[in-house]
């Protein structure tokens, strides 16, 4: 049995443990139990975690403090997701833990553990019972029960883990929403996973990804080998999606061969990653959802600025803007139409991102360091960016402000608050005061049967969610459009704007403000092209 480990060691346990995470994603993902397409645990944890593994794969024979630095920083600027950036706050803490250590013992562990969970729970402001974090709490908890009885590495973390594993089967008794679909909590699995790993590791069990190489595609995820060509199309459009059926990838080459130029797309039995200069990257990204879940999504125009370099495997330092006015702000969301709307409200930056394709923390980094500014404001615009967003202002000189914004209309109501010569602290107040004017109505669809909430739900059902509340479910969209405007008519509302996605034909978004102008006539309605991918419509109603 181990006593100890030293950063070697540690090294293995982490690419161990990232190899777990990316067989078992699809596990991961599967797992949500809401029935909207935001299942993406398994992706973000991934993502997040093979952060590390990259850069702990550049570096041969690390000390501990080296080795946990290393993937702690790492895991924090590829967080992604509420899943992905809670695992960086673990590593994070056990990091801290771990300073100034040559080798660590059980009992060491055992109190690194306790730390990374410390560092969790600070940074979630309500936290959940029957959650990753329940289950790294308790196995934390075990962890140092055990560590007074055998001060041994491999006894603590055998305990540590056999807890987790308790505590994960209990989750689905913990959370209404898991007893409900009958599962265990997909981050909390996540976590085992990760313990399971590298305790393999440490007994000389290696966890592998089956394929070689896949999983350095996918960390990579970089376009930095496509060269510049002359500008005959408006938007240079890159994206990797995770494969998730059999559909074949020389079907999607030939459609965006027809769509653009400068197309490169190459594929390996986990991703297919794209770059391709076309008119209409809407297009080109609805018929790469044929083929699994985004990854990553870029979209730029050509023609206003040149293509930036990403990220080469050698760490570059951040370029910063020198500040030119006090106050910035960027936004998240997907859609040329609500990227319009934002640029002209005044946002600085627009980042790509949304359902199913939740920006890291360094792309958000990025981007807030654009901005030529003091102070810059974040706004997420979903529930599960605001996590990822909350950890930039650590790691950039400049002073950020999360406006903790759920949805695009929250989004949009705290841009109208926004004042550029006020206060930081006064619009703070007034953004955030924003949030609850507006009420947000979303139609989507259903991603596999389902009961919630007492609804019988069937794959492919278009569903109505008001607020962060199921509001119904139907086969015909009508049904629901005229739902939501009796809602709207009976709470009295005056202001709507209806955004439509990119699936939704103008002459049918004509049809659906008719609708909502007919149920509501003392409400003035305004009808807008979002582009958005996932939600056919975003409203909004004030």
């Amino acid at each position: 049995m181990r006593q100890t480990i030293n950063g070697a060691d540690f090294r293995r346990l982490v690419i161990s443990a990232a190899a777990s995470i990316e067989i078992h994603k699809q596990t991961l993902n599967d797992l949500n139990v809401f029935p909207v397409p935001d299942g993406d645990t398994g992706t973000n944890m991934s993502m997040t975690i093979h952060a590390a593994a990259a850069d702990l794969r550049k570096i041969e024979d690390p000390s501990l403090e080296k080795a946990a630095s290393a993937a702690a920083s790492a895991m924090l600027r590829g967080a992604r997701g509420n899943s992905g950036v809670i695992l960086s706050l673990l590593m994070r803490g056990i990091s801290k833990r771990l300073k100034g250590a040559e080798e660590c013992d059980g009992v060491l562990w055992a109190n690194a553990l306790q730390e990374g969970v410390d560092a969790a729970y600070k940074a979630v402001m309500k936290p959940a019972e029957g959650t990753i974090l329940t289950v790294a709490r308790l196995a934390a908890a075990k962890a140092l029960e055990a560590a007074g009885e055998n001060s041994y590495f491999e006894f603590v973390h055998e305990a540590a883990l056999e807890e987790a594993k308790t505590a994960l089967a209990n989750t689905v008794n913990q959370n209404p929403v898991l007893k409900k679909a009958g599962v265990v909590d997909a981050g909390g699995k996540g976590w085992v996973y990760v313990l399971e790993a590298m305790l393999s590791a440490l007994r000389g069990e290696d966890i592998v990804v089956p394929e070689d190489g896949a999983p350095e595609v996918k960390e990579q995820a970089s376009f930095a080998d496509f060269e510049d060509e002359d500008i005959t199309f408006t938007y240079c459009t890159e994206f990797i999606v995770s494969r998730e059926n059999g559909n074949d990838p020389d079907e999607l080459r030939s459609f965006l061969a027809e769509l653009g130029d400068s197309l490169v797309l190459v594929d390996d039995d986990e991703i297919i990653k794209v770059h391709v200069h076309t008119d209409q990257p809407g297009t080109a990204l609805q018929e790469a959802l044929k083929y699994g879940s985004f990854v990553t999504v870029k979209v730029e125009n050509m023609r206003l600025q040149h293509t930036e370099k990403v990220l080469t495997e050698q760490e570059k330092a951040p370029e910063i803007a020198e500040p030119e006015k006090a106050l910035g702000v960027v936004a998240v969301c997907a859609g040329a139409g609500l990227k319009d709307v934002f640029a002209n409200l005044g946002v600085d930056g627009v980042i790509s991102g949304g359902q199913t394709m939740n920006p890291s923390t360094q792309d958000i980094l990025e981007a807030v360091n654009k901005v030529p500014a003091e102070t810059v404001f974040v706004l997420p615009n979903n529930k599960n960016i605001i996590m990822a967003a909350q950890q930039v202002d650590a790691l950039t000189p400049k002073n950020v402000v999360v406006i903790p914004s759920k949805t695009v209309p929250q989004g949009v109501t705290a841009m109208l608050s926004f004042n550029p010569e006020g206060a930081v602290e006064e619009n703070v107040e007034a953004m955030e005061g924003a949030l609850e004017t507006v009420d947000t109505m979303q139609i989507t669809y259903a991603a596999r049967n389902s009961d919630f909430d007492g609804y019988d739900i069937h794959e492919g059902d278009y569903l109505a969610l008001y607020g962060s509340a199921l509001f119904g479910t139907s086969r015909d969209i009508k049904v629901l459009l005229r739902s939501l405007a009796e809602r709207v008519r009976d709470e009295g509302k005056e202001y709507v704007t209806i955004y439509y996605g990119e699936d939704i034909s103008e002459k049918a978004a004509q049809k659906a403000a008719d609708l909502f102008a007919d149920i509501c006539p003392e409400a003035d309605v305004t009808l807008l092209s979002g582009g958005q991918p996932v939600y056919y419509y975003l409203i909004s109603a004030e």
